[in-house]
């Protein structure tokens, strides 16, 4: 634990050392980077105590736990989310894309083609992350 510390605090030295040298206009920068870094730790506890209380609790729990959720409002349905915030933000926009000052039937045209394309991206993306997330046989 000692040496966390003692790692934590060069890190904060050498960050106030590059602070000195680069002046007030790095400032953000130096922090954001320390504190990415502190997270990064932060995170890396986190897991190991999760593991360690995971191991605690037994293997038919976690076999029972494990499992991913399915339907409702869970992590893996933003999908859904974005068509229907996409369909309830269309009707303003279309409203405003529509009118004779915005570009009439060509502006409403434009409004919904980017409505579409944002979440045909949005749904490519989570395709390919459940792909990844597929676990693999021994057999690949």
């Amino acid at each position: 634990m000692d040496t966390r510390q003692d790692e934590l605090r060069r890190d904060l030295d050498a960050t106030l050392q590059a602070r000195k040298e680069l002046g007030k206009e790095y400032e953000d920068e130096l922090v954001d980077s320390f504190m990415k870094r502190l997270d990064s730790r932060l995170d890396a506890r986190v897991e190991n105590a999760v593991a360690d209380r995971m191991d605690d609790i037994g293997p038919s729990y976690r076999r029972h736990h494990d499992r991913p959720r399915r339907g409702g409002w869970g992590q893996g349905r933003s999908g859904n989310r974005l068509a229907v915030v996409s369909l309830a933000l269309g009707i303003p926009l279309s409203a405003i894309a529509g009118s004779p000052e915005s570009g009439g039937f060509a502006g409403l045209l434009v409004c919904w083609a980017g409505i579409v394309g944002v979440n045909f991206a949005a749904a490519l993306g989570n395709r390919l992350n459940r792909e990844e997330r597929r676990p693999r046989s021994d057999w690949d």
